[in-house]
């Protein structure tokens, strides 16, 4: 029995919307809490003391442009506006984040491993690989 063929036909560009949405909130979300404090964050400077506890180099420089990137990577995943270039930050941020804020960790998100970061950083880079789709702002650009 082909269920296919009691189902919508598929569509790309409204699973790349999907997909663009759901993450450009949670980029907007956690960029907020860095920059601004917002949702129960610790905006700059609280941000900043953390990453610089755990090595980070230059850490309210860091702290800035990671929450730049995430906040603003974010409005680009929901408008696709300026697209393939925002994503290269975006996706270098996670796999900071991934690989130095969750190191020694594991992988486990529960144990504060890099589970959800490093699925944000492949998420990204699958979206600089296949564009915003045709329901994005940006949509002629990014060709």
């Amino acid at each position: 029995m082909n269920l296919d063929r009691h189902l919508p036909r598929p569509s790309t560009d409204l699973g790349l919307l999907l997909l663009r949405l759901m993450l450009g909130i949670v980029f907007v979300y956690h960029g907020a809490q860095k920059l601004f404090g917002w949702f129960g964050g610790y905006g700059l400077e609280g941000t900043s003391q953390w990453m610089g506890s755990i090595g980070i180099p230059m850490p309210l420089v860091s702290t800035t442009l990671a929450a730049l990137s995430e906040f603003g990577g974010g409005l680009v995943l929901i408008t696709g506006l300026f697209f393939r270039p925002m994503m290269i930050p975006l996706f270098f941020t996670m796999l900071v984040a991934a690989f130095v804020g969750h190191a020694g960790k594991g992988f486990s998100a529960q144990a504060g491993g890099n589970e959800y970061a490093l699925t944000l950083a492949v998420a990204v880079l699958a979206l600089f690989f296949t564009g915003p789709g045709r329901l994005a702002l940006g949509a002629q650009a990014a060709k």
